[in-house]
């Protein structure tokens, strides 16, 4: 956690207006579109990377659909995760996030701007409310963003396996899955330092629904596992090397 106080640190004088300004975007009343807003906090989040020492390396975003309404599901490595998805990912995106983690400090703020979900994962009505309510926002054209493994891998580069019940959105939805592999992710906070650190982000090919459709959610989450631990397998022996 080192990182984050140096992050804190190196961006103290711009904190207050940052806040100010996702909180007032957060507003219901406010009247800034998706992208607008978005485009703030991706300015925000460039910045605060660079300055923490964080280069975060981008690749297949040529791949991500050209058309809205599609979810990212990428591993789960760490806190740094949000903020490499958010640098590299040039189209506005939602988030569903564990219903604790929305009640913390700044997360809470951002999720009420980019209009993110909180889910209760101990609660099954409740999670399949949240399933609901994706599915119909994802049909309306907006973008989301799931991690399928439920809870961050400790393992660095290694996934855990990705639970079926995370791409029933995407199946109810019809809508393209684009599998997204992170490496390193968990360097930047996880690892008590202030080195500089290198995460990767890879947008692979979108799995579209004449693809997926037919087969059982435990299925796809087997499908979209292989091919991002795959991805993560070839190029951490890249970097290796």
């Amino acid at each position: 956690m080192n990182r984050i106080a140096y992050m804190v640190l190196r961006n103290f004088y711009r904190v207050p207006i940052w806040f100010y300004q996702i909180c007032r975007m957060g507003s219901p009343s406010d009247t800034h579109t998706e992208e607008e807003r978005y485009g703030y906090l991706r300015q925000i989040v460039t910045k605060v990377n660079k300055t923490g020492r964080v280069t975060v390396k981008s690749f297949g975003t040529e791949q991500i659909p050209d058309k809205d309404g599609f979810i990212l599901f990428p591993n789960h490595q760490g806190f740094f995760d949000s903020l490499a998805l958010i640098e590299t990912c040039p189209r506005p995106f939602g988030v569903v996030i564990k219903k604790e983690a929305t009640n913390w400090i700044l997360v809470k703020q951002v999720i009420a701007m980019i209009k993110g979900i909180g889910i209760d994962r101990s609660d099954i009505r409740a999670s399949m409310e949240v399933i609901r309510q994706v599915t119909e926002a994802v049909k309306g054209g907006r973008n989301f963003l799931i991690f399928p493994e439920g809870t961050r891998s400790r393992n660095g580069n290694q996934t855990l396996d990705f639970k079926g019940g995370t791409f029933k959105s995407a199946v109810n939805a019809k809508c393209p899955i684009v599998p997204v592999a992170l490496i390193d992710s968990y360097k930047p906070f996880d690892i008590s330092s202030i080195k500089k650190e290198t995460v990767q982000v890879h947008y692979l090919e979108p799995i579209y629904p004449e693809e997926y459709l037919g087969m059982r959610t435990k299925e796809i989450a087997e499908l979209v596992q292989s091919r991002i631990q795959k991805t993560i397998d070839e190029n951490v022996v890249k970097i290796m090397e």
